[in-house]
């Protein structure tokens, strides 16, 4: 029984950081940053888990950014700005995300899930751009 307890509290301890994280990690970071207080934890966990929370739809993938498939723990409807030259998603909430349901009537299916992601460069990447 104990055992399961361990696994629950890493299971938690997964979802927490990645909910109260805004940088939308990737599986790799989730994992370095809990690495300290689980030193037992393995990469294996982190992505299992992960697949598990997205499945329940408890967090949402933004799918691969840079060669690594990032997350996000809210789950709320909104839109992200991913920064093509350094890697930085940013939550925009303001920007909302478009009514499919027109759509979907009009191709006679059911639209699960709305994902709108802005590219382009950070104020960061412009900045060093011009100098």
């Amino acid at each position: 029984m104990e055992r399961s307890g361990k696994q629950f509290r890493k299971r938690n301890a997964i979802l927490s950081c990645l909910q109260h994280s805004r940088s939308h990690p990737s599986a790799e970071t989730l994992y370095e940053a809990l690495r300290q207080e689980y030193p037992d934890i393995s990469l294996a966990t982190v992505y299992r888990n992960l697949a598990l929370f997205r499945d329940q739809g408890i967090i949402q993938s933004l799918g691969t950014i840079g060669g690594v498939e990032r997350f996000d723990g809210d789950t709320y409807p909104h839109a992200h700005f991913v920064c093509s030259g350094c890697g930085a998603v940013v939550d925009l909430p303001e920007a909302g995300v478009p009514d499919c349901s027109g759509i979907a009537r009009e191709m006679g299916c059911r639209v699960e899930r709305v994902q709108m992601i802005l590219t382009g460069l950070c104020t960061d990447c412009l900045s060093r751009k011009e100098e």
